[in-house]
Parts: C-alpha cells; structure tokens; sequence
C-alpha cells in the first residue's frame, strides 16, 4: 500500500531523563512530543529547539509522519515504511499515536531515507 508521508520541517532530539523525573514544562505544552517511561528512564522526543542545556539527548533527527488516520485493524502500516529503511540500512526510531505512525531518522540520513521510500512506491512531501 502506497503511503503518503510528510517529513516534518524541524530537527527534533531523543532525550533521557531519571525515571523520577516529571514531564518538564519545557515538554508539555509543545505540538508533537512522544513519551516513554520504561527500563528506569524517561524519554523524550520532541524539536531539538526547545531542549535545555544539561539534559542527556541526542540530537539531529528528523521526523516523518506517517499521514493517517489508520484504524487499529489496519495491518503491515508502519512495516511498509520501515522494510525500505531496514533494506536501505538507515537507522531509525518509530512511534505511533492514536492515529498515525512516525519515523525518526538521522538528519545524514534523510536524502537515503527519502530514496528509499520513494523507491518503494511511498510518496514524500515536505511539511511547511
């Protein structure tokens, strides 16, 4: 299935905070944030641009947004995307929400990412 997906126009940063930690306020109020608590930490992914100083990241990724809605029954979605990637050999991140899928890649990597999905019938825009 051919999908169109939008490469968002901001770098973004994967973060890790101690598993006591809150959300930071820095966090909460942005657009596009993902959350995880597990294995005794916090991460974060959010835009690089709004991170403090002194907080544990690494920096430089770009988002693709998997343009949904997808319902939960919807089979192979987020596979489609990541096979090109995996066979390109590009490293990468994914989360879903409620409704879609993303991809991080790092910022080196975007042009071959874009190949590779392109490559495989997907369609890449670029977010404004």
């Amino acid at each position: 299935m051919p999908l169109t997906i939008s490469v968002l126009e901001t770098a973004f940063a994967v973060s890790r905070l101690e598993s006591e930690s809150r959300i930071p306020s820095w966090a909460a109020d942005e657009e596009l944030i993902f959350v995880a608590k597990a294995d005794g930490g916090i991460s974060i992914v959010c835009r690089q641009d709004i991170l403090p100083s002194g907080i544990r990241s690494e920096r430089g990724w770009r988002c693709l947004k998997i343009e949904g809605p997808f319902g939960f029954d919807e089979v192979g979605i987020l596979l489609s995307a990541l096979k090109p990637l995996a066979e390109a050999e590009v490293p990468v991140l994914a989360f879903s929400t409620f409704d879609t899928d993303y991809i991080i890649v790092k910022e080196r990597d975007l042009r071959k990412a874009i190949g590779a999905l392109e490559g495989h019938g997907h369609r890449v825009v670029f977010q404004d």
